[in-house]
């Protein structure tokens, strides 16, 4: 047995705002529960409901500009910036600018529908 995964076949989450998310590790893509590692893109005025996950969460900014609102924080990242948001935060994301944002989003443990406790 290998002791590694390539993944060439990233499970392609199917969205309803325009934003592409493909997930490479993770519950769905790999049956990974520890962890989930996904590349996405936000188009432009793009936003998501309030939330309050029960995982860490990483996010690098590959192009364009992300913004976060944090326990009441907001926070905008550009190319080449990244983030630790912990646990049991509440938060929201948006790309409230003209241009689309691509990120890599890493999830401990790995994202899950159930764990994101997204508002209505």
């Amino acid at each position: 047995m290998k002791k590694y995964q390539i993944q060439n076949t990233p499970y392609i989450v199917p969205t309803t705002d325009g934003k592409h998310i493909e997930e490479h590790h993770g519950k769905i893509a790999t049956g990974n529960t520890e962890i989930s590692i996904a590349r996405m893109i936000a188009p432009p005025h793009w936003s998501e409901p309030f939330q309050t996950p029960e995982f860490d969460e990483y996010t690098y900014i590959i192009t364009g500009k992300k913004q976060f609102i944090i326990e009441g924080d907001t926070i905008v990242l550009e190319a080449g910036q990244s983030i630790r948001i912990q646990k049991n935060a509440r938060i929201q994301y948006s790309n409230p600018f003209d241009e689309p944002c691509e990120y890599l989003s890493v999830c401990l443990p790995a994202f899950t529908m159930e764990a994101v406790h997204r508002e209505e």
